[in-house]
């Protein structure tokens, strides 16, 4: 119960990351880098700059807003694409966390494991924190003017400019916002395995994308779920452990059956799109179509 709640927060807060952007019609392929490059700004703070946690994470948390944020003013400014922008980006992020540490992980304090080995009940402290964050993403679309604002720019990125959305300011805070979410994760992670290992965030992508799917978060923007995600991320925990554990399939093959599952998620997803667009054209009254006036 432990193992399996722990797992299921950590790529529920990785989905998160990814499905700001995909909110607002956009993508985050560069996740893993941030969380990489946060991992080891958080390892040079605890372990060579000897700060303590309460100076090193939030130094560390900042990192991956700033991260997100060069991402969304590269975008917005520069009109460059999410998807080019973000891939070059996950490649600068990744060298340069190669560079600072030379692949060598930070060793972390017992104290910091605190969160990330620890339990009430059985249930991990890092699950608990991830359903805060969860609950926090659902209240912000439902209720406030800004999450109402990534759905509208992603749904309608035209409809949303001329109703009066800035959407380039939008998508810059919800690149920020995905920032933070990566680098969030990325200090619950070194806190579970006390040690701020560089590869942190190496196999990120293919997480955020599976779990954003399975729960729901549209690939063309407008539609999100935070409990969706919540539920993509206890499917693909549940797939992915049980699969590994019970040797359904061999650990080196299980990237290609998850990229299969993500494949199969978006075919359902594309179907479902278009039974619904076949529903709303049915419904609509054919032009021409009125009743003409019966003669006598």
């Amino acid at each position: 119960m432990f193992f399996i709640s722990r797992q299921i927060g950590l790529a529920a807060l990785v989905a998160l990351s990814q499905a700001v952007c995909l909110t607002v019609g956009g993508m985050n392929l560069s996740v893993g880098g941030i969380g990489s490059i946060t991992t080891v700004v958080l390892g040079l703070s605890l372990q060579n700059w000897g700060l303590p946690p309460s100076l090193a994470v939030p130094i560390a948390l900042g990192v991956g807003v700033a991260a997100g944020a060069l991402n969304g003013i590269i975008i917005t400014k520069l009109k460059v694409d999410s998807f080019i922008v973000t891939l070059s980006m996950m490649f600068v992020y990744m060298g340069l966390r190669s560079g600072i540490s030379g692949g060598s992980p930070y060793e972390v304090s017992e104290s910091f494991g605190l969160i990330g080995r620890g339990n009430v009940f059985g249930i991990s402290y890092v699950f608990l924190v991830v359903a805060a964050v969860l609950i926090g993403a659902g209240y912000m679309y439902r209720c406030t003017m800004f999450g109402r604002r990534m759905l509208a720019t992603g749904g309608n990125a035209d409809a949303a400019r001329l109703s009066g959305i800035n959407t380039a300011k939008t998508v810059f805070r919800a690149n920020m916002l995905s920032g933070f979410f990566a680098s969030l994760a990325a200090v619950l992670y070194a806190s579970r395995n006390l040690s701020a290992a560089p590869e942190t965030g190496d196999a990120w992508l293919i997480i955020s994308f599976a779990v954003a799917i399975i729960g729901g978060t549209s690939l063309k923007g407008g539609a999100v779920s935070a409990l969706g995600i919540f539920m993509g991320a206890t499917i693909f925990t549940l797939i992915e452990h049980g699969l590994v554990q019970f040797k359904q399939v061999p650990p080196e093959f299980m990237r290609s059956f998850l990229g299969g599952l993500i494949l199969l998620a978006v075919m359902v997803d594309r179907i479902r799109e278009i039974v619904t667009e076949k529903r709303k054209t049915k419904a609509r009254p054919r032009p021409g179509a009125q009743e003409r006036p019966m003669r006598r």
